[in-house]
């Protein structure tokens, strides 16, 4: 939707501002902040057509933080902004002018492509393009043929339908295979609360959520959905759920109070599409639909321009150097062919045929087929593919930007560390505690175990008793189910405890107390006394206790104990953990006797002089696997990125956790620690790791992000917002790197589709992610990355072998139609041939390499340098055409003469011969022994020695298919493993021995049956051609680097 500009007031407030824009959206109002009248900022009023200039400055404007002051300024002043009252609301009259201005509150959906164009695309681009220019040809070569001769063979016609078919199908697959639509609007549409209860005139009203506009009051309480960017002016107790937004696995509380610069860190504002988890509370709405935070994020991820991938520039290369062979010779040939004195005619049939001869008809089957074979062995390993052209990008990574939380967590506040009797213990996450490392029976840990688990309001859902602990599901935050799951671990019976410690009072926590009180009747009957239990902030805590238990005694809680406990505190909070303080105490009998009235409003009860009982930890922990799936990628020569939305602290305790920031790699802040020195007293570049706070990339330019990026080998980005994470990718692929996002929130949208390939979270994803990637992981772990790239170099090393083997027959099928041309000889090799040998013999031996086993070095190999390591470089055409195509095309011409000599024609007699051969009145033409053949008889020879020609192909492909297995390591090495190839060879045999001796197809296909012998010179050449290769390999092995390797090692 593209907005009217005009220059900043100065004087002006303006709440969508917009940084780092020298001018700022109309948003409809004067300077005072009064609504003009409406006049055009509706959508689709008044506006010209937006242009492409228009768009690139919108998604430049988009990928800035969103800068607003709605909640710095005081309430009243937000009122009179808005025209608004923290009473009664809008007014009815007010509401609808300000919807008649906005328009609905819903996101702008892009133009969609529609379903045919998207069919289109895969019907005629790429490899398809080749193939419908040969088809044309082939048409127009039948078309001079049929003007101009009386008689005409249907050889040409034939090719150009078997073309266009091979096309039209193969289409089809790729459009079923991918499906791909753009619907990731559609998941932000799902995104989008029906209903939402404001306050108009005083009066309560259940609307439509779009019809929710800004200034409005609306009402909110645990189980909505916000319905706009709403500013919180009063909240009890109100939490929201923002990992789909900001990445924080927390469920972060809400309050009026204003409490950061950034609007995304602020408690006083709750965004568009979040969830509030629990409590209530009151806000004014300060944006909607498109002008929200979670709308920005929507058309940012609609409206980016994402280029060809990998593969499908591979695949324009090829074309191109396809092309230019098959026009050089074409032309080449059609000069050669004028000069020698054929008619013009004829030399433009010559040019067409050999232009045809170099098109791979099967190679585009065999490309789809391999990639969706791969496809499907991937999602046996968790990689679900939506692109097909994704699974090879995946191998050409060089950067992996991976989300925290879920991706290499796993996504599960887990207890870590505990601290009482003045000693930090590990936490016991096993399911029989055989790793415990403290006495479950010391008392002091029991009156811990005991506060941890009566001051919770997390509980187990029902019906999950043969489910493991740690995995069962709770009702409550993440934080309270980790302390809930280790109590029960540790001493069991939780449910019970509870219900025999019957809970009288609750103070729920809040931001302003930071703590969580409740009071309990004791288990022990014969203590009458009620148990009030405490947990919150540490510091906090502490501040309200006179004593500590130690060893289940108080003690006094002197300085020595403070000291201790803020080492405790220290060293856990460095590690990046959650710190929680828990502390107890039994109310006096005579002061608080049963059935005392516990008043939590106006607090009746003490709220200091509380025993100290001790800490507890929590962490989201890494996934087992990440760490050996971390190394295998810098191994492989991919460099992995954190970027996440999570705290520095603990965004960095991971990364030391799995291995991102490698042992003894020290970052800037470690480096100053370690010397004693400011910060910026140490140069960046000694430091190899990096911690990128998001207030710090929001000031650097885009030269000081790729130094960051440059100078750094291992980074972390914490704190970041969706535009920055966008930023992050759009700086690695200005360096040339091929980048892999990982991401399950809505904020991963953007970062996912501007990637070279986006990874969301099959489980813990939001549908909008999964929409944008390209590539979900089902089990959403960061190990099943790895399984990826191993897969996506594999599948570019198979279509390299699948692509050396089927370029190499081109040279003896188009050698024949050469030496026709140039020695005047009857055509060795006919154009139906040549289809069988394309789209029959050669098609399952081609697809079988894609079932090829990887190359020993295949993940200790750097990343392929998209501008040298070409799928198809000029290596790889001398091996196919120039080496290996040679040999092939040189035992199809033994065979021929052999037959042909047989008969009578030995090859000088068959020199300049091909008009007479030709000629349909010509019965009596005579061979070297002067025997006279009729037209009809000619051909049946010229037939069988097609079928023969056609046989040596077949044979020499044999060991073609053989050394395409490997393109380093020796054979014997690589073994025959590749059952597929094994049933390739017999299928490719079977089919040649068919075609050659099936009766009746001396019609239909002009193949005949041939005799035993002539099959025997193609098996000499096959074995020289292995031999040679193996020799080749060898050397190639005993000196890298060396000549052989340079000139022949594709």
């Amino acid at each position: 939707m593209a907005s009217p500009m005009k220059e900043e007031d100065p004087q002006r407030t303006d709440s969508y501002r917009v940084a780092v824009t020298p001018a700022v959206p109309d948003d409809g109002r004067n300077p005072d902040g009064t609504p003009k009248p409406a006049s055009g900022k509706g959508k689709g009023k008044g506006k010209g057509k937006e242009t492409e200039k228009d768009k690139k400055e919108k998604l430049e404007d988009l990928k800035q933080e969103m800068e607003m002051d709605d909640h710095k300024i005081p309430v009243e002043e937000l009122c009179a902004r808005y025209n608004t009252s923290t009473e009664v609301g809008l007014t009815r009259a007010m509401a609808q002018e300000v919807f008649e201005r906005d328009g609905p509150n819903c996101l702008t959906p892009p133009p969609k492509t529609p379903e045919w164009v998207k069919f289109c695309k895969q019907l005629f681009g790429g490899f398809s393009t080749l193939l419908w220019i040969g088809a044309i040809l082939c048409f127009l070569a039948y078309g001079i043929q049929k003007a101009t001769q009386d008689e005409v063979q249907d050889d040409n016609l034939y090719l150009g339908v078997v073309l266009a078919v091979v096309v039209i199908v193969t289409g089809c697959f790729s459009y079923y295979q991918e499906a791909k639509s753009s619907k990731i609007m559609d998941s932000f549409k799902g995104m989008v609360p029906e209903q939402a209860l404001v306050i108009r005139s005083g009066e309560p009203l259940s609307v439509d959520t779009e019809n929710v506009v800004v200034g409005d009051l609306v009402q909110l309480k645990g189980g909505d959905r916000i319905p706009a960017d709403v500013r919180i002016i009063e909240a009890r107790g109100f939490k929201v759920d923002n990992s789909s937004l900001t990445g924080e696995s927390e469920p972060q509380s809400r309050s009026p109070e204003f409490t950061n610069d950034n609007p995304l860190e602020t408690r006083n504002i709750a965004f568009f599409s979040t969830f509030a988890v629990e409590g209530n509370a009151k806000g004014i709405v300060i944006n909607t639909g498109d002008q929200t935070v979670m709308g920005r994020i929507a058309i940012l991820a609609s409206g980016l321009d994402v280029g060809d991938t990998p593969i499908a520039k591979e695949i324009a290369h090829f074309i191109h150097i396809i092309t230019g062979v098959a026009v050089f010779l074409g032309v080449t040939f059609f000069i050669i062919a004028v000069s020698l004195g054929y008619e013009l005619l004829d030399a433009v049939v010559f040019l067409i045929g050999i232009i045809v001869a170099n098109v791979p008809e099967g190679l585009l089957a065999t490309v789809t087929v391999c990639l969706t074979l791969t496809a499907k062995r991937m999602a046996k390993k968790n990689c679900l593919v939506r692109n097909l052209e994704a699974v090879e990008t995946l191998g050409s990574t060089s950067t992996i930007c991976s989300d925290k939380t879920g991706t290499l967590t796993q996504n599960r506040m887990t207890v870590a560390h505990m601290w009482f009797d003045n000693q930090i213990a590990d936490a016991d996450t096993t399911e029989d505690q055989s790793g415990a490392s403290y006495d479950k029976n010391n008392p002091t840990w029991l009156s811990l175990a005991r506060v941890a688990a009566l001051c919770n309001r997390a509980a187990f859902k029902a019906d999950q008793e043969g489910v493991p602990i740690l995995k069962r599901e709770t009702s409550g935050d993440a934080s309270e189910s980790a302390l809930l799951k280790c109590v029960e671990l540790s001493l069991g019976g939780v449910t019970a405890m509870r219900a025999k410690n019957e809970k009288i009072a609750e103070i729920p926590f809040n931001s302003t107390n930071k703590y969580q009180l409740s009071i309990h009747t004791q288990e022990d009957q014969s203590d009458q006394r009620y148990l009030l239990v405490m947990k919150g902030a540490p510091e906090r805590i502490l501040d309200r206790c006179t004593t500590i238990m130690l060893e289940g005694k108080e003690a006094p809680m002197d300085d020595d104990m403070r000291e201790a406990f803020n080492n405790a505190y220290l060293e856990l909070g460095g590690l990046g953990e959650r710190v929680l303080g828990f502390c107890h105490y039994f109310l006096p009998e005579d002061k608080f006797p049963r059935g005392y009235e516990f008043d939590t409003e106006d607090v009746n009860f003490p709220l200091e002089g509380f025993c100290f009982v001790g800490l507890m930890s929590m962490i989201d922990p890494p996934r087992a696997a990440v760490p050996d799936a971390v190394g295998k990628c810098r191994s492989a020569g991919i460099k992995v990125i954190m970027v996440t939305g999570d705290h520095p602290i603990t965004a960095k305790a991971i990364a030391k956790g799995v291995g991102i920031i490698s042992e003894g790699n020290e970052t800037v802040e470690d480096i100053a620690a370690r010397l004693g020195i400011p910060e910026n007293e140490v140069d960046p570049k000694e430091a190899h790791a990096c911690v990128v706070h998001g207030s710090e990339l929001r000031d650097m330019t885009s030269e000081d992000l790729d130094a960051v990026l440059n100078n750094h080998t291992e980074i972390v980005f914490a704190r970041t917002s969706p535009q920055q994470k966008l930023i992050i990718v759009e700086g690695c692929q200005r360096a040339g790197q091929i980048v892999a996002v990982t991401g399950d929130g809505v904020n991963d949208s953007p970062a996912l589709k501007k990637a070279d390939i986006g990874v969301a979270m099959g489980i813990a994803g939001s549908d909008v992610s999964k929409q944008a990637a390209d590539m979900i992981l089902l089990d959403d772990n960061f190990a099943s990355i790895v399984t990826g790239v191993e897969e996506g170099r594999l599948i570019f090393d198979n279509l390299k072998k699948s692509i050396a083997y089927t370029l190499t027959s081109n040279i003896p099928e188009i050698t024949p139609f050469l030496l026709f041309i140039l020695a005047d000889i009857p055509l060795p090799l006919g154009t139906v041939t040549i289809l069988c040998i394309d789209l029959g013999t050669d098609l399952v031996p081609a697809i079988s390499l894609a079932y090829e086993e990887a190359e020993s070095d295949i993940m200790k190999r750097k990343p392929r340098d998209p501008k040298h390591d070409r799928l198809v470089n000029e290596r790889l055409i001398s091996m196919a055409y120039g080496q290996i195509g040679f040999m092939q095309a040189t035992s199809g011409f033994f065979v021929y003469f052999i037959i042909m000599a047989e008969n009578g024609f030995l090859p000088w007699k068959l020199l300049g011969i091909r008009a007479d051969w030709e000629d349909r009145t010509i019965n009596d033409l005579e061979d070297s022994y002067g025997q006279e053949w009729s037209f009809a008889q000619r051909k049946i020879i010229e037939y069988t020695c097609h079928t023969a020609f056609f046989a040596s192909i077949v044979i020499v492909q044999w060991a073609d298919v053989v050394i395409c297995k490997t393109r380093r390591n020796s054979l014997i090495h690589q073994g025959m493993r590749n059952k597929w190839l094994i049933f390739g060879l017999f299928v490719e045999t079977s089919l040649a021995a068919f075609l050659s001796y099936c009766p009746g197809l001396d019609q239909g296909l002009h193949m005949y049956p041939l005799a035993g012998s002539w099959w025997l010179p193609a098996w000499i050449y096959s074995f020289l051609i292995f031999v040679y290769d193996e020799c080749r390999r060898f050397i190639l092995r005993r000196n890298p680097g060396g000549f052989v390797e340079r000139e022949t090692y594709y």
